[in-house]
This record gives structure tokens, C-alpha cells and sequence, in this order.
């Protein structure tokens, strides 16, 4: 029998935007697509995988990738932000996705069940981890302003 779970996440944008802090993954990740027939890489190669009408989406290692002669776009770093979100936050992705924007920096977010994660430009992750930092670095003075 299945029951609905008690939601373990934070929906107060304020307080996910004054606790962020970040991981940056070692890995290079890249996107590839199978065809829907195709057999997924084993469960401990994908990061992502994710079924659209073309193909699926699948999110690997490049080392990976290239080990299996795989073709891929968007070679990136993976940013885990470490607050637990709720899936049903509202602006938390839009306010990280529209920051980093104005670096002019693209970023394909994805939703876990406890965190969020951020596809950054390899080369540019270092660009993006400042960044949040700063904004969280704002948003806590903000806060702590209205107190």
C-alpha cells in the first residue's frame, strides 16, 4: 500500500536563500540521449535520466560518455545547493537560475527528492559557487536588517 510522505523540505524562500550553501562535484557531467528502445547505462553511471517524446536524456560522466563512444553536449559541473527544498517551493530555482543569469551564465537545474542541483558551464564553476555564496551572504543580511 502507498502513502503520501511527510514533505522533509523547506518552502520559506527566505530562509532556503539565507541557509544555501553549496557542493561542487568533482566529475565533469555532459548530456547525451538514447533512443527510447536503448538500454540505460547501469544505475550507478547516471546521474539523470529522464524520458521526453525524442529520446531519453540521459546525464553521465564525460569519462563515462567517451568510455562507452557516447555523443554529448554541455560538458558541466554539477552544484548540489545544501538545503533541504521542498519540491513545492515556490522561486527558489527562478531567484539561483535568474542570479546566475546575470553573469550571463546558462543553468539547467534539477530537482531531488531532498536537494536541488545546478548544471553550471565546466570552467565556470568556480564563477557560479561565488556567486550563491554571495547570495546567501544578502539575503542573511537582509534578514538580519528587518530583525
Amino acid at each position: 500500500m502507498s502513502t503520501l510522505m511527510e514533505d522533509p523540505g523547506e518552502k520559506s524562500l527566505d530562509k532556503l536563500l539565507a541557509t544555501l550553501t553549496t557542493v561542487l562535484h568533482p566529475e565533469t557531467y555532459v548530456f547525451a540521449r538514447l533512443d527510447k528502445t536503448a538500454s540505460p547505462p547501469p544505475v550507478a553511471d547516471v546521474q539523470l535520466l529522464f524520458r521526453e517524446s525524442e529520446a531519453v536524456t540521459v546525464v553521465v560522466t564525460r569519462r563515462y560518455a567517451e568510455a562507452n563512444g557516447m555523443a554529448y553536449l554541455f560538458p558541466s559541473r554539477m552544484i548540489t545547493l545544501d538545503v533541504t527544498s521542498s519540491l513545492e517551493a515556490v522561486g527558489f530555482m527562478a531567484v539561483v537560475a535568474a542570479r546566475l543569469a546575470t553573469l550571463g551564465m546558462g543553468v539547467n537545474p534539477v530537482s531531488g527528492f531532498y536537494h536541488d542541483h545546478l548544471f553550471v558551464p565546466e570552467g565556470r564553476e568556480a564563477e557560479a559557487v561565488a556567486e550563491l555564496a554571495r547570495l546567501a551572504d544578502e539575503k542573511r543580511r537582509q534578514l538580519e536588517a528587518k530583525d
